[in-house]
């Protein structure tokens, strides 16, 4: 089992390794042998998912045979939960968090228990904020108070937290050197939002064997933030790729 929790959107030039690892892990749950199968759940901006379907699926075609089952999201149309049933992997994109969460939340239960069942997950940038038991969301205030950009919101105001995928037992937040929202994680840690959050720097990712592991593995050239209450305030431990 991997559950793979990446700081940005794919980027296989930059970040191949993160592919590399899916695509392995992937590889040895379906047994080895024939195309795997992996469900891609994506949402974009524009309405048309399909649009952003060639920029995750070659990178996984060009390392595999593969089987792509699309779950494209929207409004409209949130995931049906039978479609994760038999994959050897899942994959959730970038882009909207809030949409990502109003398009999955109804096979949350699904995702959690093909996971749970040793199927690898791999989410990028929302993918990965939606993936937690307890999931931060967006937002930008905390109690009214701006705790990072605007830009950063998600279409929200006040910080939100929500039941997720549950697949990690602590919040995670992304973009986070490159994009300042670190301060978001360390204000909802120290406005007792949440216990612990870990916030993901770009061509990064943090890897967990198991949905309910306290520590996880570094890949990639950034940081992993890990916030955690500590008496009255909170405690920052910055991880790197051993």
């Amino acid at each position: 089992m991997s559950i793979l929790l990446a700081g940005a959107g794919p980027d296989p030039a930059a970040f191949p390794e993160l592919f590399d690892r899916f695509v392995r892990d992937v590889r040895e749950h379906s047994g080895g042998e024939g195309p795997v199968r992996i469900a891609l759940a994506l949402h974009h901006r524009s309405g048309n998912p399909e649009e952003a379907l060639p920029e995750y699926a070659e990178p996984l075609l060009a390392r595999a045979p593969v089987e792509l089952v699309p779950v494209l999201l929207s409004s409209a149309y949130p995931a049906d939960p039978a479609v994760f049933d038999g994959v050897h992997g899942v994959v959730v994109g970038g882009g909207l968090t809030p949409a990502y969460w109003d398009g999955l939340s109804a096979a949350a239960a699904a995702i959690s228990r093909v996971v749970g069942a040793g199927t690898p997950y791999l989410g990028f940038s929302a993918g990965a904020m939606v993936a937690p038991r307890r999931a931060l969301i967006g937002g930008h205030l905390i109690h009214g108070i701006e705790v990072c950009g605007g830009e950063c919101s998600e279409g929200l105001a006040e910080v939100e937290i929500r039941d997720g995928l549950g697949l990690a037992p602590f919040a995670v937040d992304v973009h986070a050197a490159q994009a300042g929202t670190l301060s978001r994680a360390v204000g909802a840690v120290a406005g007792g939002l949440v216990g612990r959050a870990v916030a993901i720097d770009e061509d990064t990712a943090l890897v967990l064997a198991a949905p309910e592991n306290d520590g996880f593995e570094v890949l990639g050239r950034g940081t992993c933030w890990d916030v955690r209450r500590s008496g009255t305030g909170c405690s920052v431990s910055v991880l790197r790729a051993a």
